[in-house]
């Protein structure tokens, strides 16, 4: 298992080191607005996109590493995943990756403590956040502007973007067909609303950052009521366990296969 692990992520090195050759202006450049606030987002349209046809969207929501509104760094992680001449030719879909703006979160959460032995507080019901709210209103505009399948609409993202996950389909827990959140956590009390869907839970297991328990608690809460959830924890990984993630050879296949 551990060769298995091993020769996988360095498959992914490997195209990692292509990505960055790749051209990430194929995400186009936009912009949500209303009432005088704005998420920028990049937007990559199927290989030969044609408008009369249905297609799934996939939207990945980054970390806090990657907050601002250059409209940029929030591809530094995931995006040359779906930019593969394979990929594109097997999983023709609309892909999107909002940013989050410089000190705002997807989701509420509050942090005690310092890293390796801080605690993380997650809200059962709190008040959406700004960017949440974008969030949700971005999704709305693009359902009007783009023949989307909604029968196979799907969310990912790496730790504040994980629990961001967690927090969209709490909030929206008829929208999406599958999830995966990458290193995060959330507010057990919610595994309630977040059983319409599939889900594919990631971590790494020596996670200082954001401590591999919080998913653990997730997924046992998620499978003690009979929740579609498959969990991936790597043994002696720390917080960029995305990278192992992003290099699961079944993890397209698997959500592409995934409709409501």
């Amino acid at each position: 298992m551990r060769l298995l692990i091993t020769l996988n992520l360095a498959l992914f090195l490997l195209c990692s080191t292509n990505m960055a050759s790749q051209d990430l202006s194929a995400y186009q450049k936009k912009v949500y607005e209303k009432k005088g606030d704005s998420l920028p987002y990049r937007l990559l349209l199927p290989k030969n996109y044609d408008a009369t046809k249905k297609y799934p969207l996939v939207l990945f929501l980054h970390g806090s590493g990657e907050r601002g509104n250059n409209n940029e760094a929030q591809l530094v992680h995931g995006s040359g995943l779906f930019l593969g001449e394979t990929v594109m030719e097997k999983y023709p879909s609309i892909v999107v990756f909002p940013q989050c703006a410089t000190n705002s979160s997807w989701a509420k959460i509050d942090v005690k403590g310092n890293i390796p032995n801080r605690e993380f507080i997650y809200y059962e019901d709190a008040e959406p956040t700004k960017d949440m709210l974008l969030l949700e209103g971005l999704l709305k505009e693009l359902k009007k502007t783009y023949k989307l399948d909604k029968s196979k609409i799907y969310v990912g993202g790496l730790s504040m973007g994980g629990m961001g996950t967690f927090e969209l389909v709490r909030r929206n827990p008829k929208m999406f067909a599958a999830a995966f959140p990458i290193c995060s956590g959330a507010n057990p009390k919610i595994a309630s609303k977040l059983k319409r869907l599939d889900w594919w839970v990631f971590h790494g297991e020596a996670d200082t950052v954001v401590p591999e328990k919080y998913s653990a608690v997730m997924v046992q809460a998620m499978k003690s009521l009979e929740i579609d959830v498959k969990y991936s924890v790597y043994p002696g990984v720390g917080h960029n366990s995305w990278d192992n993630a992003f290099a699961e050879p079944e993890l397209l296949s698997w959500l592409f296969s995934k409709s409501k």
